[in-house]
């Protein structure tokens, strides 16, 4: 798996960000703000008054901590509540703000989604908060989400506005922002067939269980065949990405190499930019060493051992 420090400059690492929300719809033209700080103390954000779907990595704004911003554009308008989150809340480094369609109904109708949809949903987002509604852009509603934040949630709908999530990290506030949007349409979705029946809390703790531990093998000489195997499953799982099958926090696929073995996804990795090298070889109780599978591998291993013709599996 990959090292979880980040080498992406915090320009870039909004840029990519940014334009995959803007990809998904999960913002407008104009609506969204995402920010990081660095260790300098330095926030960096996009700028106001520029289209989403154009940014660059030269309009990216810093912001230092004077408040002085560094730029070619004025910092967004939302600059203030960054500030406040990131003041009250020093574990927080990466912050995503837009206006997603499904956030968007729940914050108008002044609900959250419960997360106890799903156990994944719980685990990457925990409850959701909400804020009372003061003008976009205001100190008022600054401190209005800052004090959310706060009460330590980590996801926060605005009244009649939107939704922000935060993290340790940028990637980990696109996450949560992203698994919760999803959350939320599936709500919508369930409740035009019946009433949504929520996971129980004996039920979201089955999910903390510790699950039998893999042992490691070494594994350095792949063969050809797993190569091109490797990059198949690769393109598979970014397709379905795309396809939005999959998002970036859910879902599995894995492909078999041989009668005992099967190539699958890795735990807690995005499945929006998985390659070759980040997929796991299983064989019988054991993985590749220094690797975690998805939590769903032994599922897949049991539909392999069961039924010899199968060839790959997807979880969705």
């Amino acid at each position: 798996m990959r090292s979880a420090v980040s080498y992406v400059p915090p320009r870039d690492e909004i840029l990519q960000a940014i334009a995959r929300i803007y990809r998904y719809r999960m913002t407008t033209t104009s609506g969204g703000n995402l920010s990081i700080r660095d260790d300098n103390g330095d926030i960096w954000i996009t700028p106001a008054g520029i289209d989403k779907g154009t940014l660059r990595r030269e309009d990216m704004i810093r912001v230092a901590p004077d408040g002085k911003p560094h730029g070619p554009h004025r910092p967004s308008s939302e600059l203030p509540f960054h500030q406040e989150i990131y003041r009250t809340r020093p574990d927080i480094r990466g912050i995503v703000h837009a206006h997603p369609v499904a956030l968007v109904a729940f914050s108008l109708v002044h609900e959250v989604p419960n997360t106890r949809l799903f156990h994944q949903s719980r685990h990457v987002c925990g409850a959701a908060g909400f804020a009372p509604y003061e003008l976009p852009g205001s100190e008022a509603l600054g401190r209005n989400v800052a004090g959310i934040f706060r009460q330590l949630f980590d996801c926060v709908l605005l009244e009649n506005h939107g939704a922000v999530t935060g993290g340790r990290s940028l990637q980990e506030a696109f996450h949560r922002f992203e698994t919760l949007e999803f959350t939320a349409k599936t709500i919508i979705k369930a409740r035009q067939l019946g009433e949504v029946r929520y996971l129980t809390d004996d039920e979201i703790a089955l999910a903390s269980r510790p699950s039998p531990p893999w042992t490691g093998f070494a594994h350095t000489n792949p063969a050809t065949r797993e190569k091109e195997l490797r990059s198949q499953l690769a393109e598979f799982v970014r397709r379905a990405y795309r396809q939005r099958l999959f998002i970036s926090t859910q879902g599995s696929f894995s492909v078999r190499l041989d009668a005992d073995s099967f190539l699958v996804t890795p735990y807690q990795e995005d499945r929006g930019t998985i390659d070759g090298s980040d997929l796991i070889l299983v064989r019988d109780r054991e993985c590749e060493a220094g690797t975690a599978p998805s939590r769903a591998a032994r599922v897949h291993q049991a539909i392999y051992r069961k039924h010899p013709e199968i060839g790959s599996v997807i979880n969705a």
